[in-house]
């Protein structure tokens, strides 16, 4: 039966109720999610939000105790996100950014998940760490607070804005440039700014002095100049060179080289010297990682920096005045979090590795010196911990800790190593099942084309059914990787706890880490034919298919898939090109059309345009609708910052078109992260009934 629009919500939540189940969906989604951990730079006192189902506030911390107190009292279920959570220096204020949708493209952008007649609004708002009514100082994002703990500087409409913290004076714009300004910061202990002038083809690193004296414009070329540092002293500068746009077309379906170098200028004269250009290689490209290059003035005058160059994103240091790098990690394993201690000594970091051979599919935090090779894991174990923030005391790390069947917390442990507590433990509700959840296992596979391929393995709990139906979930991104554990990001936490539920009813679940996705090396995440050009990453899921298939406890014949956004896409493409393996999918806010990838055929042509066009065709979801036989559910929020919801209806149009049934959930106004707990606990709901219903039954 063909579903146009939207389906009836009260019958997908009540129709679940029906199912023998060991716990509910509101049960295992009811978790306290943390985020935006934050930590002053003087002192032991923290901040952090919690989304305590839908209801996102702020809580505070200090030590030795570190106590979780609640400051906000933004009790609804709105949708409106807490992000950019920053602690003043000595402590004494907390600065946020409250509405938007952190994460979407473009997170200016108000959004309204909760259909509210009142217009939405992204606010930068303070409120003093002992506790008070927040004050709403403008408009904005990416608030950044003044050594002094006095001003608030933030970005509006592109410009550099600054309000006194307690909002006791009007906003002023800070001063005029051409193009828009992000990547700022003020002098260590002064008034000075530095920020990036982004002007589309080209960017100049700028520093502001006063309202009087001209911008100071650093080593000003046709290149891409971003991530501007000052030095502790604030008498130099460090930032990435990369080159600039344009350029004759070049092949759009073969990975070039993406230069980039450091840089060093000394603001007095505004000249700049290079100390460093990577290595002109794919793997010395610029990294596509969490933080980019990660670039730190360290202690001993010690440039850091991740780079690929060896295969996987790896810390390296390398003096003020040039030389060699130096590798400070070193091994089969990706950073990420990395943070620089206060004293600028040390390096800690969210780390995939550890004495297991497992740990390749955890997080575990990390502790390294700015000036040599010795890394030490300070969180061995089963857990995920990931997230950390120093304490301006350096006396303690604050981090996100998690395991298998608890989710993520906030936990403190000594800066030296020793034993975490679990300070955010008591906010996990009594009705959470933690005991009912599974121990997922690490499996891993071949692709057809030789490449080896991971996952972990959800399986039911006592279920004796000798053949038992099968899910492989496919998370998006693609730059992500799911973990054996609860996952430090919010979405991927939700589908977690989803892959946990379709367990608990008597699914196998693969969860798939195919190609494109981090934690496996520079070639697995930097496959060739990838994506529109030709979906290698595609042979990984149909493997994780196939490998279910095979196995003696799997039903093949009632094997199913799901995903959200990039695996939105490529749920699609498995129920396209491969129906008679997966027997019904959900594909949640998909890429399907590939449009924005066509090459123009006007004018000066790339030498693969015509190939490239062909290729990017048979890569799309909507080149193998004919072939499409099985029964699918759309869902998609139609305020989408990250897939436009064109790319839903225009896959469900060509369904109707060829008289092809499909099934739809629309969400009004919802974004691409479920910001409302009300609407993912729907779109959880239509995923679990689908499925059972396609599939539990043979």
């Amino acid at each position: 039966m063909r579903i146009k629009g939207l389906i009836v919500i009260g019958f997908l939540v009540g129709s679940l109720t029906g199912f023998a189940q060991d716990f509910t969906m509101e049960s295992v989604t009811s978790y306290p999610f943390p985020s935006e951990l934050s930590a002053s730079a003087a002192g032991s006192r923290i901040a952090v939000a919690l989304n305590e189902q839908g209801k996102r506030n702020i809580y505070v911390a200090e030590g030795p105790e570190f106590e979780l107190k609640k400051r906000t009292a933004f009790d609804l279920d709105e949708g409106m996100e807490l992000s950019s959570i920053r602690l003043s220096a000595d402590g004494k204020w907390i600065v946020f950014v409250r509405g938007g949708d952190y994460g979407a493209f473009d997170e200016t952008i108000p959004r309204n998940p909760s259909s509210s007649p009142a217009s939405p609004k992204v606010q930068v708002m303070s409120l003093p760490f002992e506790g008070g009514q927040p004050t709403v100082l403008d408009e904005g994002t990416e608030p950044v607070i003044d050594p002094s703990g006095r001003f608030v500087l933030y970005e509006k409409n592109g410009a550099l804005w600054e309000s006194p913290i307690d909002g006791s004076a009007k906003p002023v714009r800070k001063f005029f440039t051409k193009g828009s300004v992000s990547q700022y910061s003020y002098e260590p202990g002064g008034k000075r700014i530095l920020f990036v002038a982004n002007r589309r083809t080209h960017s100049f690193i700028g520093i502001y002095t006063d309202s009087i004296q001209p911008i100071q414009w650093i080593a000003p070329a046709v290149a891409r100049d971003v991530s501007p540092r000052w030095s502790p002293d604030g008498k130099q500068v460090v930032f990435i060179r990369r080159t600039a746009r344009g350029g004759r077309p070049d092949s759009i379906t073969v990975r070039r080289h993406q230069a980039w170098s450091i840089m060093v200028a000394d603001p007095a004269t505004g000249k700049a010297t290079k100390i460093w250009t990577a290595p002109g290689t794919l793997r010395g490209s610029y990294p596509g990682t969490q933080g980019g290059t990660n670039l730190h003035w360290a202690d001993q005058d010690r440039i850091v920096f991740v780079s690929f160059m060896d295969g996987w994103p790896h810390l390296y240091s390398i003096p003020v005045k040039g030389g060699e790098p130096l590798l400070l990690t070193k091994g089969n394993y990706m950073l990420e979090h990395i943070r620089l201690s206060p004293d600028r000594k040390w390096l800690v970091a969210a780390a995939n590795t550890g004495p297991e051979k497992d740990d390749l599919h955890r997080r575990h935090l990390v502790k390294i010196p700015v000036d040599k090779p010795a890394v030490e894991v300070l969180t061995p174990g089963k857990g995920i911990e990931a997230l950390p923030v120093i304490t301006g005391d350096q006396q303690h790390i604050a981090f996100i800790s998690a395991t298998v069947q608890r989710p993520g917390v906030v936990a403190v442990m000594p800066f030296t190593g020793g034993k975490a507590n679990l300070v955010g433990a008591s906010k996990i509700p009594s009705g959470f099942p933690v005991s009912k959840l599974v121990e997922p296992k690490s499996v891993s596979f071949r692709a057809s084309d030789g490449v080896l391929v991971y996952g972990q393995l959800f399986e039911p709990p006592g279920n004796k059914e000798a053949k038992k139906p099968a899910v492989v979930f496919i998370h998006g991104g693609p730059q992500r990787q799911m973990l054996l554990g609860w996952h430090y990001g919010d979405y991927y936490s939700n589908t977690y706890a989803l892959n946990q539920y379709l367990a608990s009813q008597g699914f196998v679940v693969l969860s798939v880490n195919y190609r494109l996705g981090i934690g496996y090396g520079y070639e697995f995440q930097y496959p060739p034919n990838w994506g529109s050009y030709g979906a290698s990453e595609y042979l990984d899921v149909k493997a994780a298919g196939d490998w279910l298939a095979k196995q003696s406890f799997v039903d093949p014949a009632r094997i199913g898939t799901y995903g959200g956004s990039y695996g939105g896409y490529l749920v699609a493409l498995a129920l396209g090109r491969d129906s008679k393996l997966f027997k019904a999918g959900v594909d949640i806010h998909g890429v399907h059309t590939n449009r924005e990838n066509y090459p123009s055929l006007d004018g000066e042509q790339a030498p693969d345009a015509a190939y490239a066009k062909k290729i990017i065709w048979q890569s799309s979801p909507v080149s193998w609708v004919k072939q499409w036989t099985s029964p699918v559910l759309f869902i998609h929020g139609d305020d989408d910052g990250n897939v436009p919801f064109f790319e839903t209806a225009d896959l469900v149009r060509r369904f109707e078109q060829t008289g092809k049934s499909y099934e739809s959930l629309v969400i009004p106004d919802e974004t691409h992260h479920w910001m409302r707990y009300h609407n993912q606990l729907i779109v959880n709901n239509a995923v679990a009934e689908f499925l059972s219903r396609q599939l539990l039954k043979k």
